[in-house]
């Protein structure tokens, strides 16, 4: 079920091997800067096509895999003494999961092409893969954990992050979306949603993040409107932790988004420091919401505690 909370595994101690299971972006690196910096030794393993060509320079060893060949994942790990992994980094589920020649493309061995006819015919969303490909890897001795681990200084913090302060009429918008967008989470729709005045613009789904900003763009070309991302109640995280970077900023400014809200602690800044500055630069605020946020409510009042904290957030 999408609301069960999985019991991660705690890490071993270093120096043990970690193997790193990456797509693309820049995440997989952060991840591998990480785990140097906490004095693991790293063995990648990158997705062909996806992962970054600075990445393998990063791991103690390093091998490229098909994205759909999951066996081949454990046994290199194995190998390599590794029993603990993290798995990060962008994949175009899209083409993955929906496109006409997603097995020639791709070349699923057979331990895929099993759990794909067993498992996820009936139920692809990102929870019930991350499982069925979780308990697989279990099977060849490797365990992943908990991704967040070796980048706990890149998680979104409360409060507004930035000098740019969000409007009030930002502020409301942000207050009325949240319970909607913790709906969305719930049901596993997608991570984020589009608002202004009040109205909800566009809901992620399949496409991406990027992709439903600029359908955002399309459909409200005065600008000014608000993002909002987060992350599912009792999130796994050995997988697609919610994940926001520079990238994102340059298209909320190119498609007149100015407000970026995300869940404090549950989402991912990629280079959080730069990120912050870069919005500023850009004139687009940056709001932590907490993720324990629950309206306070009063006998014959609506009032509640402020989903914002008027306190902006330390950059260090």
């Amino acid at each position: 079920m999408a609301g069960t909370l999985s019991i991660l595994p705690d890490p071993p101690a270093p120096p043990a091997p970690i193997g790193l299971i990456a797509g693309g972006g820049r995440l997989p690196i952060l991840v591998a800067k990480g785990l140097h910096e906490m004095g693991y030794r790293v063995h990648g393993v990158g997705f062909r096509n996806y992962f970054d060509p600075e990445l393998p320079e990063l791991c103690d060893t390093f091998k490229s895999c098909a994205l759909l060949r999951v066996a081949s994942w454990g046994r290199t790990l194995k190998r390599r003494g590794a029993q603990h992994a993290i798995m990060v980094g962008k994949v175009d589920k899209a083409s993955v999961m929906h496109s006409r020649l997603r097995l020639v493309r791709n070349m699923p061995d057979l331990t895929t092409l099993r759990i794909w006819f067993q498992h996820l015919r009936h139920d692809r969303r990102s929870h019930a893969v991350l499982r069925v490909v979780a308990e697989e890897l279990e099977k060849k001795g490797v365990s992943l954990i908990d991704s967040t681990i070796p980048i706990q200084d890149q998680l979104a913090q409360p409060g507004v992050m930035t000098i740019k302060q969000p409007s009030e009429e930002q502020r409301a918008d942000i207050e009325l979306v949240w319970p909607l967008l913790t709906e969305l989470l719930r049901l596993d729709i997608g991570q984020s949603l589009s608002v202004r005045d009040r109205d909800v613009i566009a809901v992620e789904a399949v496409e991406g993040t990027d992709r439903m900003i600029v359908r955002t763009g399309e459909l409200c070309k005065r600008g000014g409107w608000t993002l909002a991302k987060g992350a599912r109640a009792q999130h796994d995280r050995r997988s697609d932790v919610p994940t926001v970077g520079v990238q994102t900023l340059e298209q909320l400014a190119k498609h007149g988004g100015t407000c970026l809200a995300i869940a404090a602690g549950d989402v991912i800044m990629l280079d959080r420091i730069q990120m912050i500055e870069r919005a500023d630069e850009l004139g687009i605020s940056i709001v932590g919401v907490p993720v324990t946020h629950t309206p306070i409510t009063r006998t014959g009042s609506t009032e509640h505690e402020p989903l914002i904290p008027e306190s902006s957030a330390s950059r260090d």
